[in-house]
Formats: C-alpha cells, structure tokens, sequence
C-alpha cells in the first residue's frame, strides 16, 4: 500500500522553479516530521528539507535561501518550494516520513525514516 504519494518534478532551465508535494495518503502519524530527499548518481543520499507537525523546519546548507519546505492539510501534505536551481540540483527526489514532532537535533537532520516515496527525477539543465 502507497502511503506516501509524491508529484512534481520534471526538467528546468538552471534559475527556474520547482514545486514539489508529498501527500501522506495513510494519515500515518499524529505527529511526525515529513523530510525531503534526494540521490544524486555519484553521491550520498543528502536530506535537504524537513518539516515537522509543530512547523519547526530544518535546511540543508546547500539549499538554505533557495527552498522552502511548507505543509498543509493539518499536516498531511508538505511541499517543497524550489527556486532558482542549479545544474547540481539534478537527481531523484524523494519524501519520507518518521513518527515524532522533530526533524533535527543541534542541526542535523534525523536520518531513520522508514516510509518513503517512490522518488521523482528532477533535471536542471543549464
């Protein structure tokens, strides 16, 4: 069963926006942070965004300025907000979501979600 129904996503021109959401369609948790993913071929899973249920948010140093991660339908659905992207931005994007009002601790982002997406390919070309 699909918990986690993610959209958005295709190809950019470097400098263009983005908008991506990820629709928690199990209702899973009462309180939970909700993060953002992606793969890049060559590199490490990096977290770049996460939301919690309280609105307390987290950023990954690469995106800081650039994105912004919101949620809606009492938490049910978050989005992430994507401007003026990078070539470097390229790669599969994934949401994932893990019990629990809080996405980081002392600035870094929890890393045992259990419950992801399917992933959508992001390409920002320049």
């Amino acid at each position: 069963q699909v918990q986690l129904v993610e959209s958005g996503g295709g190809s950019v021109q470097a400098g263009g926006s983005m908008l991506l959401s990820c629709v928690d369609a199990g209702h899973t948790y009462s309180t939970h942070c909700m993060g953002w993913f992606r793969q890049i071929p060559g590199k490490e899973r990096e977290g770049v965004a996460a939301i919690d249920t309280d609105g307390s948010t987290y950023y990954a140093d690469s995106v800081k300025g650039r994105f912004i991660v919101s949620a809606a339908d009492t938490n049910a659905t978050v989005y992430l907000h994507m401007y003026n992207l990078k070539p470097e931005d390229t790669g599969m994007y994934f949401c994932a979501i893990e019990g629990g009002s809080w996405c980081h601790i002392r600035g870094t982002l929890r890393d045992n979600f259990e419950i992801w997406s399917q992933g959508t390919q992001l390409t920002v070309s320049s």
